[in-house]
């Protein structure tokens, strides 16, 4: 009911305003996790720029220079990955400031498919810093959506998204059966904390690449944290099957197809104990007298409890 699969979490600190060093970077982390026999990796936001959000927020002057360095997603730096996702057999997680129309700039992830294909693209739905509606420079997202990946249905969060769980739930209830999580912000264990507890909230691994630390989870457990900058962090996750009713008839196939050997191994234990059974036994094989005991009743709704007597006619309240 399991796909396993080999990935890795990417972070390193980007070098703010300057794309191709980050590029150079990002692609040899790449290569060593493709070398090491990972399928997906995942790298921090905005990771080709360097996330200068709160930089662009504070100064105005550098607004329009944000305008200049985003790029549409059919823009020059996602061609190249999608060739370095081809050239290497791995799919890719990252992020970047992508530029919409004239000058709308959105804080967004994108999922590149070992073929380079675009999978799904996500836009931070949360920001830290609030939003401001005339911020052109720094759009909020308006979509939260899983999709299909060679590997199951994925979801993709931003940073700060990860800090509320009704993000994660809806992914989730959209089908996710992975996350994946680029961040370049909080490493304290608090973030840690949060991350595990939305994937056992919603029964899903997740790959979280953040600058500072990096932390991937499986069945519930961290399986992998590395918290240092300049980090390759290689783990195994197991991706749960889709729900509905083709999951549930092959999980009940395999449990009527174990059910006989099960069977039989209880069924030994249980005559193997017989003798001591019988010796223990004070009844001597006769049914014990049934016992009369004071019932406790309960309801936690209301903060009372009841004792009723066997007769079911005294009854105090407590």
């Amino acid at each position: 009911m399991f796909k396993r699969l080999k990935v890795a979490a990417i972070n390193f600190v980007p070098w703010k305003w300057h794309k191709e060093w980050n590029s150079d970077k990002l692609e040899m982390c790449i290569k060593e996790a493709a070398k090491r026999g990972a399928k997906l990796a995942v790298a921090p936001e905005e990771i080709l720029d360097g996330c200068m959000v709160n930089e662009v927020v504070h100064f105005p002057e550098l607004r329009e220079p944000m305008v200049q360095i985003a790029e549409p997603i059919d823009g020059p730096s996602v061609k190249r990955f999608q060739r370095l996702a081809r050239q290497l057999g791995i799919a890719i997680v990252f992020g970047m400031a992508e530029r919409r129309g004239r000058r709308d700039v959105y804080n967004t992830s994108l999922f590149l498919d070992a073929s380079g294909r675009i999978c799904g693209v996500y836009s931070k739905m949360q920001f830290a810093e609030g939003y401001d509606k005339t911020w052109y420079f720094n759009r909020i997202g308006k979509k939260i959506r899983a999709f299909d990946t060679p590997f199951g249905r994925c979801g993709l969060l931003i940073c700060n998204d990860r800090w509320n769980p009704m993000l994660a739930r809806t992914l989730a209830l959209d089908g996710a059966r992975f996350l994946c999580i680029a961040s370049q912000g909080d490493t304290r264990k608090t973030q840690d904390e949060i991350v595990l507890a939305q994937a056992r909230e919603n029964g899903i691994p997740v790959v979280h690449g953040n600058v500072g630390k990096n932390l991937i989870i499986s069945k519930g457990e961290i399986v992998a944290v590395d918290a240092r900058s300049d980090a390759v962090t290689i783990a195994e996750i197991d991706i749960p099957a889709p729900c509905g009713p083709d999951a549930a008839r092959l999980q009940e196939r395999k449990f009527l197809a174990e059910r006989p050997a099960m069977m039989e191994q209880h069924l030994k234990r249980t005559l193997r104990n017989s003798k001591k059974y019988r010796e223990n036994a004070q009844h001597g094989g006769r049914p014990p007298k049934p016992r009369k005991k004071t019932m406790i009743v309960s309801d936690h709704t209301k903060g009372k409890r009841w004792e009723v007597a066997p007769n079911n006619r005294d009854e105090r309240t407590r």
